[in-house]
């Protein structure tokens, strides 16, 4: 069902993350012939790959890479970003009719956090600094496990466009595994690739994220 979604797509590039737990089930889609990947994240492109590199690997949690492109004699380089995630057992953090039930699992919640932002800290300045370090104009998007107005967000959004808050209309929402939809996907982008349009493609559920869509024009 993804790789008949992705067939279907006009795009130049795709991101994927927790899209590699297992060879045999990668998601090689023929229209985008050129892919880059590190552990369970990955791009796929019809455009020209010039360079690759790892920023971080957390074995099965954290991953993110860049890959610099070249699209119509421009290069670019795309960032993908899967910061590790907390791992909440939902069952934990279900709201109870017990007080006493609710305040043990507002601990289970603490204690999950606290060390997971920890290392978001790690992978965050990590990514900032191939931010910074780029010759290129960037894009930089995916899983970012942490919700807008977060360390995460500001950091790595810094001097950014965020193509939901330029262009995107309605709600930007676009993890739904919980019974409160909340945003912890992102696409940010460099001055000189500017937003055209973004949507959040609630049409599908083709995992606990529903795809997040963006069109860009490159000055």
């Amino acid at each position: 069902m993804i790789r008949k979604y992705m067939e279907e797509e006009k795009a130049n590039i795709i991101f994927f993350q927790e899209s590699r737990f297992h060879v045999n089930l990668t998601l090689h889609i023929d229209k985008f012939p050129n892919r880059a990947f590190c552990n369970i994240a990955e791009v796929q492109t019809n455009c020209k790959i010039l360079k690759q590199e790892v920023i971080f690997d957390n074995t099965f949690q954290g991953t993110s890479f860049y890959t610099d492109i070249e699209f119509k004699g421009k290069i670019i380089r795309v960032i993908n970003v899967y910061l590790s995630p907390f791992s909440f057992d939902k069952d934990k953090i279900k709201p109870a009719e017990s007080l006493n039930k609710n305040e043990g699992k507002a601990k289970y919640v603490l204690r999950t956090l606290i060390p997971t932002f920890k290392i978001h800290q790690k992978e965050v300045v990590a990514i900032r600094e191939a931010i910074d370090a780029s010759p290129y104009p960037v894009i930089v998007a995916g899983d970012f496990n942490a919700v807008p107005n977060s360390y995460e967000y500001y950091t790595i959004g810094k001097n950014l466009t965020d193509a939901f808050v330029a262009v995107g209309r309605g709600s930007s929402t676009s993890f739904h595994d919980y019974k409160f939809p909340i945003r912890i996907d992102y696409i940010f982008t460099s001055k000189e690739i500017k937003p055209i349009r973004y949507r959040v493609d609630r049409s599908v559920k083709l995992s606990d994220h529903f795809p997040v869509i963006a069109e860009f024009k490159i000055n």
